[in-house]
């Protein structure tokens, strides 16, 4: 399915029926991202209306220059949600997505009901992150060997464990939304990849009170997990989970792990409504 807003077209895709929850993939990806790690727990649930959506230049949502800026991508998901989601909803970020939802929640809190941040971008520019410089790695060199040079280089830039069957979900869930990406347009975001406003500021003074999980890899390179705990004391229904052995991918590094955290977060969004 396609939403118009003015010139362009944003592609999105809904499974099931329900409450719904909104997925927010990170940059360069696509939804498979999202829908790679989630169907596996929300196929076997009834209730839920996911919302999987392909952020502008990514997938196949269309862009334009105009509209190469965090402040205007979030005013389009706004729009979506005003257009298409007229109940409550969840809202779940991977990384830049977990920016946008924070900026989502910054901007109608009231309309949601709780939130999962994955490996979430806290501070847009990437030299004033608190993270690690030297990635951990877990590697089975045997298998490494055994693929073509530039998938092994982008799937070892952020890989914490590197096998088959890690590299497997890579290829389907993320690399695949690479491949596709409008990297013209994401080039003028960067110039532009901070909100105008400070979101963080601005949701603790809302003192949001719903249930939320953060979810960090201990050797995530990209976001890191310290400049994230800064933000808890602003959720007082917070989970936050530290992942050993896990990167920037941590749904597909540790999915037992990642899976029994989503599965505990919707225990809570129900105990909520009591």
């Amino acid at each position: 399915m396609f939403y118009y807003y003015k010139n362009i077209k944003i592609h999105y895709q809904t499974v099931g029926s329900g409450k719904p929850v909104l997925m927010l993939h990170g940059l360069n990806c696509d939804l498979n991202l999202m829908k790679g790690c989630m169907e596996n727990i929300f196929k076997n649930k009834k209730g839920y209306k996911r919302v999987y959506i392909d952020l502008l230049g990514m997938g196949k949502s269309e862009s334009s220059p105009e509209y190469a800026s965090s402040d205007k991508i979030l005013n389009i998901l706004l729009s979506f949600i005003n257009d298409t989601i007229s109940d409550n909803f969840l809202i779940m970020g991977e990384s830049y997505g977990g920016y946008l939802a924070r900026g989502i929640l910054s901007k109608m809190h009231s309309k949601i009901d709780g939130m999962v941040l994955l490996c979430p971008v806290v501070i847009p520019i990437h030299a004033k992150r608190d993270v690690d410089k030297n990635i951990i790695k877990f590697e089975d060199k045997k298998f490494m060997n055994s693929i073509n040079d530039k998938e092994r280089k982008i799937f070892s830039k952020y890989s914490v464990i590197e096998n088959k069957k890690v590299f497997q979900r890579y290829k389907n869930e993320i690399l695949s939304g690479i491949k596709k990406c409008d990297y013209n347009f994401i080039d003028l975001l960067w110039k532009k990849y901070s909100f105008s406003f400070d979101v963080d500021k601005k949701i603790k003074k809302i003192k949001f009170d719903k249930p939320v999980l953060f979810m960090a890899g201990r050797q995530d390179i990209c976001v890191g997990y310290r400049d994230l705990l800064k933000l808890l004391e602003d959720y007082p229904r917070a989970t936050f989970s530290v992942i050993d052995m896990a990167g920037h991918n941590l749904q597909i590094e540790q999915p037992e792990l990642f899976n029994s955290l989503i599965e505990n977060f919707l225990i809570r969004i129900k105990i909520n409504k009591i």
